[in-house]
C-alpha cells in the first residue's frame, strides 16, 4: 500500500463531521479577495515589511509562522483532520523532519498539497485556474512526499452557467489526473460570498457538481472545499454521496465567529479554514499566550463542524 495511502483509513473511520481542516495560512488570488497574500498574512502577524528585504526572507519568516502553528501542543489530530501545505512547505521540514511525515506521523494530520497556479482573468462571470504547468512531476513528488491528496481553487463570482459549467469543468479534468496519480483531489469552486447572487450561483454549482459526478465518476474518493451555503444545509447531498469523502468550508472572508456560526447551520460540514484559524496570533506572543490563543481558536472551530 502506498505511504500516501495511510491515512484513508483514518478518514473513514472518523465519523461525520467531525474534526476541522488547517489550510497554510497564506493564499491570495492578487485581488484580495478571500484570502491574504504573503505579506498581507505576515502583517497580521505582526511582522511588517521591513523584517525582510527579499522573497527567500520573507518566505522563511513565513514558514517560522507556520512552524509555530503546527508544532504547537494545541495542534494535533485530536480536532485537525488535515492540513492544505503550499509546494515550498512540503520542500521543508517541521521541528527536524519532513514537512507532512510530521504532520502525519507526530500530529496524526492528514498532508494536502496546494497545486494550482493562480486564478486567470475573469470571464462569464468567474475566474478559472491558470494552466498548471509540470502538474504531472508535481504529483510524483507528492506521492514520494508521502502527501495525502491536493487542493485546487476556482472563484465564482456571477450566477452564469456557462461560467460554471467551465469552472467544474476544469476542476474534474485536472481531478482526475490527480486520482490517476495515487492522490485524493479536493475541488474547490468557491463562491465570492459578497456576490449578489450567491445563492443561485451555489444552486447552479451542486446542480453541475451533481450531474458530474454521476456521468463522469472519479476512480476513487474525492473531496470539495466550497463556501458556506447562503441556504442552510444545501450541500446534504453532496456530503451523502458515497463518492465524496469529505465537504469542507471555507471562511471566504467571514470573521472566525460569523464563519463559525454560518457552519454550525450546516450539518456534516467541516471546517477548512486559514485565515479565520490564525486571527489572533502574533509574533510577539509568548508561547503560552500564542498556544492559548490558537487553542481558542481552533476549539471554537471544532465544535461549529460537530453539527
Amino acid at each position: 500500500m502506498k505511504a500516501t495511502r495511510r491515512p484513508l483509513r483514518r478518514h473513514c473511520e472518523i465519523p461525520p463531521g467531525e474534526g476541522l481542516e488547517h489550510t497554510d495560512p497564506r493564499r491570495g488570488d492578487g485581488r484580495g479577495r478571500a484570502g491574504c497574500s504573503t505579506p498581507k498574512a505576515l502583517h497580521l502577524y505582526g511582522i511588517e515589511k521591513d523584517r525582510y528585504v527579499d522573497d527567500e526572507e520573507m518566505f522563511d519568516l513565513v514558514h517560522a509562522m507556520r512552524t509555530r502553528i503546527v508544532t504547537s501542543p494545541a495542534f494535533s489530530g485530536e480536532q485537525i483532520l488535515a492540513a492544505i501545505l503550499f509546494e515550498q512547505t512540503m520542500g521543508r521540514q517541521f521541528a527536524g523532519r519532513p514537512a507532512a511525515d510530521y504532520l502525519w506521523e507526530t500530529k496524526n494530520v492528514v498532508p494536502f498539497l496546494k497545486v494550482d497556479k493562480g486564478l486567470a482573468e475573469p470571464a462569464d462571470g468567474v475566474r478559472v485556474m491558470k494552466p498548471i504547468p509540470g502538474l504531472a512531476g508535481l504529483l510524483e513528488r507528492a506521492v514520494g512526499a508521502h502527501i495525502f491528496g491536493t487542493k485546487m481553487r476556482s472563484v465564482i463570482d456571477e450566477a452564469n452557467p456557462r461560467g460554471i459549467d467551465a469552472i467544474v469543468a476544469q476542476q474534474f479534468e485536472l481531478g482526475h489526473q490527480i486520482c490517476e496519480a495515487g492522490l485524493v483531489p479536493i475541488l474547490e469552486p468557491e463562491v465570492t460570498v459578497t456576490a449578489q447572487d450567491k445563492s443561485r450561483s451555489e444552486a447552479l454549482l451542486l446542480e453541475q457538481i451533481t450531474r458530474r459526478l454521476d456521468s463522469d465518476p472519479f476512480p476513487g474518493p474525492v473531496m470539495f472545499k466550497l463556501s458556506i451555503p447562503t441556504v442552510d444545509n444545501l450541500y446534504a447531498p453532496l456530503i451523502a454521496n458515497p463518492a465524496v469523502l469529505r465537504v469542507v468550508a471555507l471562511s471566504g472572508g467571514y470573521s472566525r465567529d460569523e464563519a463559525d456560526a454560518l457552519l454550525a447551520r450546516n450539518h456534516g460540514l467541516i471546517a477548512s479554514f486559514s485565515r479565520a484559524l490564525s486571527e489572533g496570533l502574533s509574533d510577539s506572543q509568548t508561547d503560552e499566550q500564542f498556544n492559548a490563543t490558537l487553542a481558542a481558536s481552533i476549539d471554537a472551530i471544532y465544535h461549529a463542524s460537530l453539527t
